[in-house]
C-alpha cells in the first residue's frame, strides 16, 4: 500500500487551529491517506516583538520537519511574515526551503501568508473584505501587505485579542454575526479569517451561501496551496469557492 503523504506544519506554540483545520479538510479531500507533523515556535502574545523572535526559529522547525522526511512543509502563521513589511513570506520561503535542501530535504516548501496571497489570485480578488483578530497596529500592517500584492482592502474589522490561545478558543460561529458589521458591497471575496489561529472553517459555507461571493480563509488557502504542490485535485466538501464549494455562487455566475 502506498504510504500516506507527510503533512509538515511549522507552527507558533499557542496555536491550536492549523493542526485542527488543516487536517479536517485533507481527511474530506477523500483521493488521498496523509498524516500529519508539527514543530512549534515560542509564541504566547500576538505582538510584534514575539513575532519577531518566532521567526528566528524557523530554520530549527524545518530542520525537525526534515527529519520526519515529509512530502510538504508550511509555516502556520500569517501575521509573523505580514508584520516584517511587504513581500517577506518570499524571503522566508527561501530561506526555509535553502535550509531543507541543504539537509537532503525535497519536500515543498510554502508559507501561509503566501497562501493567501495565491489563494486571492487563484480567485481572481481585486476588492476584498476581511476579519482579525489582531491589534489595530497589526491589522493595518496585514492590510498594507496584501494591498502591496495588488489586493485592495476595502473594509476590515479586527478584534484586538492580544492573547493567543484566546484567539484560539473563539466560536467560529459568532463570526456570521460580525459579518453583519462587515462591509461587503463592491467587493468580490471575503476572507472570513485571515488569522489560522482564529478558527472559521465551520462558518464558511454558510458565509458564502449568505453573501454570495466567495468567502475563504488563509487556512483553507494553506490547504489549497498544499493541493496544488502535492498535485492533488483542489476539492474540499464545504470549504469555500477556492477549494470548489460553489454554494452561493450560482445566482452572481455569469
Amino acid at each position: 500500500m502506498k504510504r500516506p503523504l507527510r503533512i509538515g506544519q511549522i507552527v507558533p506554540s499557542s496555536n491550536i487551529t492549523m493542526e485542527t483545520e488543516i487536517p479536517a479538510m485533507l481527511n474530506a479531500h477523500g483521493a488521498q491517506r496523509f498524516t500529519f507533523h508539527s514543530s512549534r515556535m515560542r509564541m504566547h502574545k500576538v505582538t510584534r516583538e514575539e513575532l519577531v523572535a518566532m521567526n528566528k526559529e524557523g530554520l530549527r522547525c524545518i530542520a525537525e520537519l526534515s527529519d520526519a522526511q515529509v512530502d510538504i512543509a508550511s509555516t502556520a502563521c500569517l501575521v509573523a511574515h505580514m508584520a516584517m513589511g511587504p513581500g517577506y513570506h518570499r524571503t522566508a520561503q527561501a530561506e526555509l526551503e535553502a535550509e531543507a535542501r541543504r539537509l537532503g530535504s525535497k519536500a515543498a516548501v510554502m508559507t501561509s501568508s503566501g497562501a493567501l496571497i495565491e489563494g486571492l489570485k487563484h480567485l481572481g480578488a481585486r476588492r476584498i473584505a476581511l476579519m482579525a483578530p489582531y491589534s489595530d497596529a497589526l491589522t493595518q500592517a496585514v492590510v498594507k501587505y496584501i494591498e502591496a500584492e495588488g489586493i485592495e482592502v476595502k473594509h476590515f474589522l479586527n478584534f484586538s485579542i492580544e492573547n493567543n490561545i484566546a484567539v484560539g478558543e473563539r466560536d467560529p460561529m459568532v463570526l456570521l454575526d460580525d459579518l453583519k458589521n462587515l462591509k461587503t458591497a463592491g467587493v468580490d471575496t471575503v476572507v472570513l479569517s485571515v488569522c489560522v489561529q482564529m478558527p472559521s472553517l465551520p462558518a464558511i459555507h454558510e458565509a458564502q451561501k449568505r453573501l454570495g461571493i466567495p468567502v475563504t480563509s488563509t487556512a483553507i488557502c494553506t490547504v489549497r496551496g498544499m493541493l496544488d504542490r502535492l498535485g492533488l485535485a483542489a476539492e474540499v466538501p464545504g470549504a469555500g469557492a477556492l477549494l470548489g464549494d460553489r454554494i452561493g455562487l450560482e445566482v452572481t455566475a455569469k
